[in-house]
């Protein structure tokens, strides 16, 4: 079963220290661009207590030795936050530009750094960063070892199964091994696919049979049912909860069997009025303006898949200013 212990040892720079402990089958909160920010992160370590967060990722400026992460990135890099393991993901190209990125990260107070081989999106997909690094497979012969001589802590790779061929992550397993990557995170769509479809968990179960890393299964993690099922399913070293996570924080506590797994409608609307009215604050501290803040936490429900509450949620959707959708959740709670 999921516990929710941190890792004590997550503060100390020996090689090859995972984020969690030995035994664990931890539950990790996904690293999310415009959503994984440290107000959400405060939330959900106070709250539901993630085994492992992960930040947002910071971008490498291959550009300048000076700028490789921006200041607002550097100021995020710790070990951890309220007692739960921090994990660093840098998104970049360029051996030099993110072994420097990843230094500057470790100096910066980081222990555990990730390398995203997955974002679908945008620039993402058309240069040699995120999933488009798959498109140059022969570029991480010398990108992986080099970071893994760098990287003090734990080095892991977030992975899609391949840009265009589901089987390309089976051609990468042996450099990972050969290189020693603490663990994957594997997201079993293609690039290519972004979010379409399913995600084909037989390929999570057949990486974890042909390799020794310890493999965190992630995609369409939606229920504790599920979570569980893939879970004894594949033998994953443990589970990475994106947009199933955010739309409903408690799903780490019914994947714990600390709160139902099939909550009523008062519950998850109970479970909905808290989760935002204890983030507006915490967004208010963060962002710039009213409409920022708006925007932001709309981004929040966007998440959020609930048909029973879906007359509430087009009230939450449709709020033109943050008055508005401060009534939306105050009715919530009626």
């Amino acid at each position: 079963m999921p516990t929710t212990e941190a890792n004590p040892a997550a503060t100390t720079e020996t090689n090859n220290v995972l984020p969690w402990n030995p035994g664990e089958k931890p539950l990790m909160l996904a690293p999310m661009q415009g959503l994984t920010n440290r107000a959400l992160r405060e939330l959900f370590t106070k709250w539901v207590r993630p085994d492992v967060v992960w930040t947002e990722f910071m971008r490498v400026n291959s550009q300048s030795e000076k700028k490789l992460l921006m200041p607002g990135d550097v100021r995020e890099c710790a070990a951890e936050e309220n007692g739960v393991p921090l994990v660093v993901q840098l998104i970049g190209h360029g051996r030099d530009a993110l072994v420097a990125a990843a230094r500057t990260a470790q100096k910066a107070g980081a222990v555990h750094i990730n390398l995203n081989m997955g974002c679908p999106y945008g620039r993402m997909t058309s240069g040699l960063t995120g999933g488009g690094m798959l498109k140059r497979p022969e570029l991480l012969e010398e990108i992986i070892p080099a970071l893994r001589e760098e990287i003090r802590g734990s080095f892991s790779v977030k992975i899609r199964a391949g840009y265009e061929d589901p089987r390309q992550i089976f051609t990468l397993l042996p450099l990972f091994e050969r290189a020693s990557v603490d663990f994957l995170v594997l997201h079993p769509r293609t690039v290519r696919q972004a979010y379409e479809g399913l995600a084909d968990h037989a390929v999570t179960a057949e990486v974890i049979k042909r390799t020794a890393i310890p493999v965190i299964a992630n995609g369409d993690i939606r229920s504790a049912g599920f979570g569980q099922e893939l879970l004894e399913k594949t033998g994953a070293a443990g589970l990475m909860l994106g947009r199933g996570g955010i739309g409903e924080p408690m799903l780490f506590e019914r994947l714990r069997g600390r709160a139902a797994s099939e909550p009523d409608v008062a519950e998850r609307r109970a479970m909905l009025h808290r989760y935002l009215n204890d983030l507006l604050p915490l967004y208010g501290k963060l962002f710039c303006g009213d409409m920022q803040v708006l925007g932001k936490i709309k981004g929040v429900v966007a998440n959020v898949e609930d048909h029973e509450l879906e007359r509430e949620l087009k009230q939450l959707k449709r709020a033109k200013n943050l008055p508005a959708f401060r009534a939306a959740v105050a009715e919530l709670a009626a």
